[in-house]
């Protein structure tokens, strides 16, 4: 299901996932093969288009080789209430 509007988890989200493929030095194209997903749908994260699964966030740290937490942590430093749609 494609979002129209990036919403504010989304961005944060994607901000996070293109700042450690990058740190990685990985195209889209090679995440997108390392985790079984279509390099759109990695690029749609990126952008804050498309708010994933714990199934994909799962898949896309052992792609990266890193703890859940490194794609999710930030979010323990964010008034999560502020995220919820008003």
């Amino acid at each position: 299901m494609r979002m129209t509007t990036a919403q504010p988890e989304a961005v944060m989200f994607g901000e996070r996932l293109r700042e450690l493929r990058e740190k990685r030095e990985l195209s889209l194209r090679s995440l997108a093969d390392l985790a079984g997903m279509s390099y759109t749908y990695i690029s749609d994260l990126e952008r804050g288009l498309r708010v994933p699964s714990l199934t994909t966030v799962i898949r896309l740290a052992v792609a990266l080789e890193c703890k859940v937490m490194d794609l999710v942590g930030m979010f323990d430093k964010k008034n999560l209430r502020s995220l919820l749609p008003k």
